[in-house]
């Protein structure tokens, strides 16, 4: 049996013990409260997921440092803030949004799938909600007819789906992350 290998896993398990809590401890965590926990938020333009679901507040990962924070929903205007991360602590920021009139119909209906409920839809590249919102048979996102492009980008770093559909007024249309209906 070789007696300095204990001391030498020791040794090594010490290190990336400390290094684990050194890469932990260079973020934070952000929760956003927004006038709709359907908002997206978006951290130095780049999106996160929704501010709330299920009425609790959610928080994400941050890395420590000044940053803008912005929330968006199509139905309100998009609002925003700065805010410091301080490493290894929560920071809470409340956003008030404004409501837009509603528009008019008729309306074509979009609907999304893909593997990540929380993968972003864009269409005609303006933050339109995540997956999980248009997902069902009960959902969907209404707009006026006419040509769209749709982009589902995933929150994980999975390559974007992007289709250009044709909206028909009173019809649905189906748009898949994984590029099948």
């Amino acid at each position: 049996m070789n007696t300095h290998s204990t001391p030498f896993r020791l040794a090594a398990i010490g290190i990336l013990t400390l290094a684990g809590s050194l890469a932990f401890g260079q973020t934070g965590t952000l929760k956003v409260k927004a006038t709709t926990g359907r908002a997206g938020v978006f951290v130095d333009d780049k999106y996160l997921g929704p501010a709330s679901n299920f009425g609790m507040t959610r928080g994400y990962p941050v890395a420590a440092g000044d940053h803008t924070v912005a929330v968006r929903e199509p139905r309100y205007e998009t609002a925003s803030t700065h805010v410091t991360i301080t490493a290894g602590k929560t920071s809470t920021v409340k956003l008030d949004m404004k409501a837009l009139t509603p528009p008019k119909g008729p309306f074509g209906r979009i609907r999304t799938h893909g593997p990540e409920k929380y993968a972003a839809v864009y269409v005609n590249g303006a933050y339109m909600g995540h997956v999980d919102e248009f997902d069902n048979f009960a959902q969907g996102l209404l707009l006026p007819p006419g040509e769209y492009t749709v982009k589902i980008v995933s929150v994980s770093g999975a390559p974007a789906a992007e289709q250009k559909v044709e909206l028909k007024a009173n019809q649905t249309t189906v748009v898949s992350a994984s590029g099948k209906p």
